[in-house]
């Protein structure tokens, strides 16, 4: 795998595990989700580095194989470009069903052959 992609990957699972970080020692309930602007736009943040990073390793490399790639591009620009649009449901959605599922996809990548992120600095 090109480095540049596992660069990328490895910024997806570290958004990821930002978003997770975010309700560390709390449950994650929508209501308090809702009030909670901080957490709102930290987490639309992430969704977009995630969004750009996969849109990345797509123009790298157009037969990558990523599980609803272009649906994950598509959320990113929604946020960027509709973001007076952004449904908290869909956002919350993301991050209750989504993420897992595709922190998982990312790991496993990444575990498939070793790599030392420390080379690219």
């Amino acid at each position: 795998m090109d480095n540049e992609i596992k660069t990328w990957l490895y910024d997806i699972l570290q958004s990821i595990n930002e978003i997770d970080s975010y309700f560390d020692n709390k449950p994650r309930i929508f209501g308090e989700y809702l009030t909670d602007i901080k957490t709102k736009r930290a987490i639309e943040r992430d969704l977009e580095i995630i969004g750009e990073a996969v849109n990345r390793i797509l123009r790298k490399d157009k037969n990558f194989k990523l599980n609803n790639a272009e649906k994950i591009i598509g959320t990113r620009n929604r946020i960027i470009h509709g973001y007076d649009n952004i449904s908290d449901d869909l956002i919350w959605s993301i991050v209750i069903n989504n993420l897992p599922k595709l922190k998982d996809e990312v790991t496993g990548l990444l575990n498939d052959k070793p790599f030392n992120k420390d080379l690219l600095l």
